[in-house]
């Protein structure tokens, strides 16, 4: 029997998940990899090299169809140099990147573009970040990979909704007004839309209606209200963000992230077993906390209360959360191997992705750790976290490089362009994706 995820069940995980956090206190810091300083500086090279590499490329744009396949097959080749050499990653790993999530996101992006042309590069980017993570869910559940159409629509209404709650120009009331229309529309009712916001928003809903009727798939339609419940709620992050405690900030969490992929995870067949459901809820908190970690600055300016900038406005180091988060993804990378099915490369994967989320997190955020700390975890990175640090800089200055790159792999040649859009089974050739690892998509 499937469960239903009504609120009551959405409570009770967030309880059973933030247990498991606690339970992840006071450990050690896990093994990982070690790295000599001989060794980050030979893949720092390589680094550099293949951006310079992709660089160059993008000064000689193709222009015909045949070299633009040429041109994406070379990227392709590129990153492989570039995750053998600079990340340690082996050959299958590589070849699971490089000719599935890599080209499912590029699919991705097409589609994105053709439901909405207006549609800006780091909205889609933005919404890639989800659809790989149910790229990912899909042969952990047995089931093929591919792009479908439930999934552009789910990854698109992040953009579409929670950027827009974000936006400074429209009122509270107006928000509120919108995440009511919102909640009716995902139960079902046949609203009219009252602009071409909404518009855009109930026809993605009806992609999803069409591939998983209402009737027959309750799951899906359970999962999109209960991540619509845990966005409204966690709006009490940054207006009572003082007045809470510490149980309640991980309990908003927990819902929050454990929702997002939850529904995920449903769209992968339109139903989970109580094993999956648990295993992708915990997959979506673990990645919600690395979400937080990465946003420690952001959310420290906005008043923003979570576990990371709580324990910062006290002034004490996050050393001990984040080896607490790693010893959690751990834990969580546990509960993959309890799936019969999924390819054990595909589960390495993943739990070096989290891994590298975290490191990459603190990297970025030095002055919230202690020195003795960050050379011990330092050692555990390929890349030396000074380098990290400097790259992240030049390539959040050239955000026109992403841009151009995104938009040269989502050129399609004149066979891709009347392929069949049944997944990336239709690529004629892989391609490239800027890699991304953050929490699933939210809804409103």
């Amino acid at each position: 029997m499937h469960p239903a995820f009504s609120w009551p069940w959405v409570e009770s995980q967030s309880a059973a998940t933030a247990e498991s956090w606690r339970a992840c206190a006071q450990r050690p810091l896990p093994p990982g990899p070690v790295y000599a300083p001989q060794d980050q500086n030979a893949r720092e090279h390589i680094y550099d090299g293949c951006l310079r590499t992709v660089e160059s490329d993008l000064c000689n744009r193709p222009r015909t169809p045949a070299d633009r396949a040429a041109f994406q097959n070379r990227l392709v080749a590129t990153f492989a140099r570039f995750a053998s050499a600079a990340l340690g990653l082996e050959v299958p790993a590589i070849d699971l990147i490089s000719h599935g999530f890599l080209p499912a996101g590029v699919e991705f992006a097409r589609r994105a573009r053709r439901f909405d042309s207006a549609l800006a590069m780091p909205e889609i980017v933005q919404a890639c970040r989800n659809a790989w993570t149910v790229y990912g869910l899909q042969p952990l559940f047995d089931e093929p990979a591919r792009i479908t159409p439930s999934i552009v629509a789910y990854s698109l209404l992040y953009p579409y909704t929670d950027n827009y709650l974000d936006r400074p120009d429209a009122s509270l009331e107006v928000k509120r007004r919108f995440c009511a229309r919102f909640r009716q529309r995902l139960r079902g009712e046949r609203l009219l839309a009252n602009n071409a916001h909404e518009a855009s928003i109930w026809e993605l809903v009806s992609m999803i209606e069409g591939q998983y009727p209402r009737g027959l798939n309750p799951q899906v339609f359970d999962s999109l209200l209960a991540i619509h419940q845990a966005q409204e709620q966690s709006v009490a992050q940054l207006s009572a963000a003082r007045s809470l405690s510490h149980d309640e900030i991980l309990r908003i969490s927990c819902a929050k992230g454990g929702t997002s992929v939850l529904a995920d995870a449903c769209l992968v067949r339109g139903w989970l077993t109580a094993q999956e459901s648990q295993i992708a809820f915990d997959w979506g908190v673990l990645l919600q906390l690395g979400d937080d970690l990465q946003d420690i600055r952001e959310d420290l300016r906005r008043g923003s209360a979570t576990l990371f900038t709580r324990s910062a406005g006290a002034g004490d180091p996050l050393d001990p959360l984040v080896i607490q988060l790693l010893n959690f993804s751990e834990a969580v990378g546990a509960g993959l191997e309890c799936l019969p099915t999924g390819s054990a490369t595909l589960k390495n994967l993943l739990r070096m992705s989290w891994r590298s989320l975290i490191i990459v997190a603190v990297a970025n955020a030095p002055e919230f750790f202690s020195s003795a700390f960050l050379r011990e975890l330092e050692r555990s990175s390929p890349l030396r976290f000074a380098f990290l640090r400097a790259r992240h800089g030049k390539l959040a200055s050239r955000r026109g490089l992403y841009a151009a790159v995104f938009n040269a792999l989502i050129e399609e040649t004149r066979e891709q362009a009347f392929a069949p859009h049944a997944g990336v089974s239709c690529w004629e050739s892989p391609a490239v994706c800027p890699p991304d690892n953050a929490a699933g998509t939210q809804l409103a």
